[in-house]
């Protein structure tokens, strides 16, 4: 009797000790964010995707352009008048995006948001932009007028009007810091996913590595296969809603910000690396460089890889992706 009571005990305290994974879903970033945390108790889970969710507001805050007080607002407001002073992390934020326009040829480039809104995804555009305002539209955009002062921390834009945004880049930047922010408290496991950034550390309560699930967006509501995440992001980028056609080419809403023409060819691009930020911002260069060129610039990339579906359904991968088709 003695044994059936202490056994008894042990389980009683397995089953109140268990963790079970709390998940929320709001709106942030003016995006939908799915935080899922593995805890002890609803009270444990509910604190910690309160913490998730500060933090996230506070990036917001940090990088809107559209928040008149933020510090990339000030920026912006100084282009071509002076350099502003900003936070640490801030200026290392946009150290590592001119890095990544480096690295894409400025397939991507965070002084995207200086370019001339000329192309119209609403269904209200009914014919082609003329030649002459398209190259219009980028003049007052390239990265190589983003001047960095490390000493001072301050940001300078070159050109009068000119602005940076960080669109491409902010929610993943985000999802890496809320990540990093719920492991220093000791969450041992959850998935951040910022509309289609995700990013996972530890693994599902039954042991298993978490998975995400790779569909063709011609038939979404069919999976071809699904691959495993492990303390790492996967981002996944698509442009199958968003597209204009003229004289039978499909454009696409990511505009290449070189030449102000909309990227064609691929509508969906999904990019692991070991941070959002990173996958973020190489998700939507690919879209931008294409399928080979992108290809190429992935599988030069460490720890990176990448899968591409073409506007015909056919499926591009990076080398070291192995798929198993269901």
């Amino acid at each position: 009797m003695k044994h059936t009571t202490a056994l008894l005990v042990i389980l009683c305290s397995i089953v109140s000790f268990a963790q079970q994974p709390y998940k929320r879903t709001l709106k942030l970033m003016g995006s939908r964010f799915d935080i899922t945390v593995v805890a002890k108790t609803q009270q444990k889970g509910d604190a910690y995707i309160d913490t998730a969710v500060a933090e996230i507001t506070r990036i917001e805050k940090l990088i809107s352009s559209w928040d008149p007080n933020s510090e990339t607002s000030k920026i912006n407001n100084n282009a071509g008048v002076k350099p502003v002073k900003v936070a640490a992390e801030l200026f290392h934020l946009i150290e590592r995006a001119i890095r990544i326009s480096k690295l894409t040829d400025g397939a991507f480039d965070i002084s995207y948001a200086s370019m001339d809104r000329i192309w119209k995804f609403d269904g209200s555009m009914t014919v082609m932009p003329f030649a002459k305002d398209i190259e219009a539209s980028v003049l007052k955009v390239g990265f190589d007028n983003i001047i960095l002062n490390k000493k001072n921390n301050t940001v300078f834009l070159k050109l009068k009007g000119m602005k940076i945004g960080f669109g491409a880049i902010g929610k993943g930047y985000a999802a890496d810091k809320a990540k990093d922010l719920l492991q220093s408290k000791g969450v041992v496991s959850g998935i951040i996913n910022a509309s289609g950034d995700m990013n996972t550390w530890g693994k599902q309560i039954n042991g298993d590595t978490w998975k995400v699930a790779i569909t063709n967006p011609l038939n979404k509501n069919k999976v071809f296969a699904l691959l495993p995440v492990l303390n790492g992001a996967v981002v996944t980028s698509g442009n199958y809603e968003k597209y204009v056609n003229f004289n039978g080419i499909r454009y696409a809403h990511i505009i290449d910000p070189r030449t102000g023409y909309p990227s064609t060819g691929i509508i969906s691009v999904t990019v692991f690396a070991p941070k959002a930020e990173l996958a973020d911002a190489l998700a939507t260069s690919v879209f931008v460089m294409g399928k080979e060129t992108g290809l190429d610039r992935i599988n030069q990339l460490p720890n990176i890889d990448c899968i591409i579906i073409d506007d015909k359904g056919n499926i591009f991968k990076s080398n070291n992706i192995v798929i198993d088709k269901l």
